[in-house]
């Protein structure tokens, strides 16, 4: 080759170096900007991908533009980027080409869906379009499957929830959820009302598996009308705080919804038949069966003692459940809980929980997995805590805040519980330090028995 080939065939390849370059920076900047679009197009089989080599022609360079032509997406690409996208973004995006706009109304794009209804004067949160639910409603009522109501603290808010559910006759919900942000406003809605708009879901889904109804005047008759319509399909159903079931209503559920796996409701309606029921050899395994125990006022309700039989039924049926509870009681209305063996996995003390009641865990809780006390009082805590680390075997995690434990006694049961504490949240003003160990000691003896570093949680100060 001469000098002035050489010349020439450099120059060429500087030319096109310096296009490959420009289009490298291009195609950086938008995948910088697309990164999640760029990662669809690249994984779908319908879009050819350029090559970009040393010498990249311009017909590639054409289809380069093309690829990045958002408009000419292949429908089931642009669904995708409308999936990570949040309503708002999503309907604007509709109006920018027929073919989004035709994407925006696939059925897979609303099968789930959260309304969000607020008085905008009073809330904090955004709330859906009135137009958009209109369109929801005649559009894609027959599309939804998995939907919520999340209503802030207004009756208003709960009333326009019980009006759109009233209208969805012709849907197939499978997940249903009413969400209450703040105070529980469903239950300043009118009983009736509510029930007949429930009850418009509950005959028309028929493939109800899902239904979080907690804090709202759902009764017994429309319990009924679940089960007569969602038997076969209930997996899941909290309904804790709904004044207005009865302990016959959710047996009702129990003995006929043979598939529930998790359950959540207030312990009045608890009773011996309800796990005797949920315990039945056609009833599938119980995963999750979770109890709030509250009390607004001393005396107002009295807790009857579940029978030690019960509970051994259930855990002989369903031998790996989770049993939930949540306390809110004041110390003397603890007396009916804890005198035998209960098989609680988990367990909250929301207000005061006296060392006898902590005393009684520790020999009769072997099953515990977490415990969380939120206030104790003045005295220490020592002995029952070391007695809950010798027999709850199963324990690895514990939080402790508004008591009292002494630094030695707390060294103690970590040492009993050792390496399976996987969660230790306990507040600096809970350990006392002793002649033993000051705080600083404890967090190198904590941190020793535990196999990693530890220290105790501190309340900011801000």
């Amino acid at each position: 080759m001469d000098i002035g080939e050489y010349s020439a065939t450099a120059g060429a390849s500087l030319y096109w170096f310096r296009v490959s370059r420009n289009l490298e920076s291009f195609f950086r900047m938008k995948r910088n900007n697309f990164s999640v679009v760029n990662k669809i197009v690249q994984s779908s089989p319908a879009v050819k991908q350029p090559k970009l080599g040393f010498c990249s022609s311009l017909k590639q360079t054409q289809v380069s533009t093309v690829v990045l032509d958002w408009g000419s997406l292949p429908h089931h690409v642009v669904l995708r980027i409308f999936q990570y996208l949040p309503l708002i973004d999503r309907a604007r995006a509709s109006s920018v080409c027929r073919r989004w706009n035709e994407v925006f109304h696939i059925p897979d794009l609303w099968r789930k869906f959260e309304f969000e209804l607020n008085q905008s004067a009073t809330s904090y949160f955004r709330s859906t379009h009135p137009d958009l639910i209109q369109q929801i409603i005649k559009k894609h009522a027959v599309h939804l499957q998995y939907v919520s109501f999340k209503v802030d603290s207004s009756t208003e808010s709960a009333e326009a929830a019980c009006d759109i559910l009233s209208q969805l006759v012709n849907c197939s919900i499978q997940t249903l959820g009413l969400i209450s942000t703040a105070k529980p406003s469903f239950m300043n809605v009118s009983k009736a009302h509510f029930v007949s708009a429930l009850t418009v879901v509950f005959v028309n889904s028929k493939s109800l598996s899902s239904i979080k109804i907690e804090d709202t005047p759902v009764d017994d008759p429309s319990l009924k009308i679940l089960v007569a319509n969602n038997s076969d399909t209930l997996r899941l159903l909290k309904m804790s705080s709904c004044p207005h079931v009865s302990s016959d209503g959710i047996l009702c559920v129990a003995d006929h919804c043979q598939g529930l796996k998790e359950l959540a409701l207030n312990y009045y309606i608890l009773s011996d038949e309800l796990l005797l029921a949920l315990s039945s050899e056609t009833h599938v395994n119980l995963e999750h069966l979770r109890i709030d125990v509250v009390s607004e006022n001393p005396g107002q309700i009295e807790f009857h003692p579940i029978k030690k039989h019960s509970w051994d039924a259930l855990i002989k049926h369903s031998p790996g459940v989770n049993v939930v509870m949540y306390f809110f009681l004041y110390e003397e209305e603890f007396e009916p809980f804890f005198k035998e063996e209960t098989p609680v996995t988990h367990l909250y003390f929301g207000r005061s929980v006296s060392k006898a009641i902590l005393g009684q865990i520790g020999l009769n809780c072997p099953r515990l997995i977490e415990l969380v006390v939120c206030a104790n009082g003045l005295q220490p805590l020592d002995n029952e805590l070391i007695c809950i680390a010798e027999h709850c075997k199963n324990l690895t995690a514990l939080g402790l805040s508004e008591c009292e434990v002494s630094c030695s006694a707390f060294v103690e049961f970590v040492r009993l519980c050792g390496r399976r504490l996987t969660q230790l949240s306990i507040m600096e003003e809970v350990l006392i330090p002793d002649d033993n160990y000051s705080l600083d000691e404890v967090h190198t003896e904590v941190s020793k028995y535990l196999g990693r570093v530890w220290f105790p949680d501190v309340m900011p100060i801000w």
